[in-house]
């Protein structure tokens, strides 16, 4: 029996470990052939010497499963090296189909504390590194679809964050970084869907060394292990996996330019923004006398409650 992804041919990025290796080898268990990109430097902030070994390792791992993947171990925040990694993908296997954009780093900190560098660094990574993959990809697609005359089967799956949605205090340049990972997002489903391309974003709670700190109040469970009762751990990458799958499958079609929320047992689809409450001047033009009239009663009738709570958003609290 085919595999829904049998003959497509995926990257994924920061696929050495966490997240993106639970979705390199969930894409490959779906059959497809997977490029796994990961820098493989040691610290989370992306810090230290790169390493080719996370990389190969999924590699192996795959294909001791019985897939076919190869390895990359480019910088996809270098504009050039991305263009490799695509390349890489399109003259191993003869195409790209499926993109999942998962590399980043962390270097959190206060913004009255942050360095230029600090900021500059996340966003260079998470947005830049988004961007870049995305710009080859999309070309790629673009191309094909003129010489065929038609549509062609193309997937972009983004990761964003909660920490855009509710802020994150000591993330100023992670939660900006995420947030304009959702705008790349929309902009780029609305540009290439008349080619066959859909574009979407998650935003995963899992337990990764990218988020030790943010559930350092969550019991760990070693090796995936569950409670006394056996389920599994809520926060494991492996409950995210299976949604990027799906994502990138044909079966999605339908799902374009969509943020979904996803963890332990739960997808939640976003909604896009919506007008909360309205006011027109009694005038031609707003005084500073009318706005305070109007809006500040309406704040201080709001109760603190109707906005979300950091600690939920993130994942600290569980149903």
């Amino acid at each position: 029996m085919a595999q829904p992804l049998e003959g497509l041919t995926a990257i994924v990025t920061g696929a050495g470990r966490g997240l993106g290796r639970a979705e390199a080898l969930e894409l490959a268990r779906l059959g497809a052939r997977v490029v796994v990109n990961d820098f493989g430097q040691p610290g989370r902030d992306g810090s230290g010497a790169a390493s080719a070994a996370p990389a190969q390792e999924v590699v192996e791992a795959i294909r001791a499963a019985g897939g076919q993947a190869v390895a990359h171990t480019g910088d996809v925040a270098d504009h050039q090296q991305a263009g490799a990694l695509v390349q890489l993908a399109i003259d191993t296997y003869g195409r790209l189909d499926i993109l999942v954009n998962n590399a980043g780093i962390l270097r959190d900190r206060m913004v009255f504390s942050m360095t230029e560098d600090e900021w500059d660094s996340v966003i260079r990574v998470h947005l830049k590194g988004h961007f870049n993959t995305t710009h080859f990809a999309a070309a790629h697609w673009r191309a094909r679809s003129k010489e065929a005359g038609g549509p062609v089967f193309g997937r972009i799956v983004n990761t964003s964050s909660e920490a855009f949605l509710a802020g994150s205090a000591g993330q100023p340049n992670y939660a900006a970084a995420k947030g304009g990972i959702v705008g790349l997002t929309t902009s780029t489903a609305l540009a290439l869907a008349k080619y066959g391309v859909t574009a979407n974003a998650i935003c995963p709670r899992a337990r990764t060394r990218m988020t030790e700190d943010v559930f350092a109040g969550v019991p760990a469970r070693q090796g995936g292990a569950g409670p006394e009762d056996g389920r599994p751990d809520p926060l494991a990458p492996e409950h995210v996996a299976p949604l990027v799958g799906y994502l990138a499958s044909p079966a999605a079609a339908g799902v374009n330019g969509q943020l979904l929320v996803v963890h332990g047992g739960m997808v939640a689809i976003a909604e896009r923004p919506r007008i909360a409450a309205k006011f027109d001047t009694a005038k031609e033009i707003f005084s500073y006398e009318e706005l305070d009239g109007l809006l500040t009663p309406y704040y201080a009738e709001r109760p603190a409650h109707e906005t979300f709570a950091a600690a939920e958003v993130l994942g600290l609290k569980h149903d």
